[in-house]
């Protein structure tokens, strides 16, 4: 099996680089670079057990999602993996200066919930994926219905 890798370039202060390779040699790595990722993801997992929101990384793209006449139509908005937020609700996509919008989870093509407001979809998608996390990026058994009727009262 093939692992798929990604580069990063890091800028680090002289004082913070002689920190780095120290803490990197003390704990076994060959190089910094395995230190910093084994730290960073540590990070992560230390940021979800304490319960806070994990960051996303939004950009533009499409997607498709499953509207309420069952159709499948491809959708331009912002996506995060595995979240996906378009202009529109479950009836389908709606114009510029529409203030719905509709949070997808792009593996199923199902909406999530609709909001008023992009941010909105951003934060619950936020607190879904530190929930899903723990689920090893599956949809948890347990019933997010608490957590979006927060989000929908907040919108309100």
């Amino acid at each position: 099996m093939k692992l798929k890798t990604a580069s990063f370039t890091v800028r680090a202060t002289a004082l913070q680089s002689a920190r780095w390779k120290q803490a990197a040699e003390a704990e076994g790595h060959a190089s910094v670079g395995t230190w910093l990722a084994e730290a960073v993801d540590a990070y992560l997992e230390h940021r979800t057990r304490a319960g806070k929101p994990l960051p996303l990384f939004w950009s533009h793209g499409r997607f498709c999602v499953e509207l309420e006449d069952e159709s499948m139509p491809e959708v331009r908005g912002q996506i995060a993996r595995p979240f996906g937020i378009f202009r529109g609700t479950d009836a389908g996509p709606r114009s510029r200066g529409s203030h719905a919008f509709a949070l997808v989870y792009i593996p199923s093509r199902r909406i999530v919930a609709s909001f008023r407001s992009a941010r909105h979809c951003k934060s619950l998608a936020s607190e879904l994926a530190r929930t899903w996390v723990r689920w090893g990026g599956q949809e948890p058994v347990e019933d997010p219905a608490p957590l979006l009727q927060r989000f929908q009262r907040e919108d309100t």
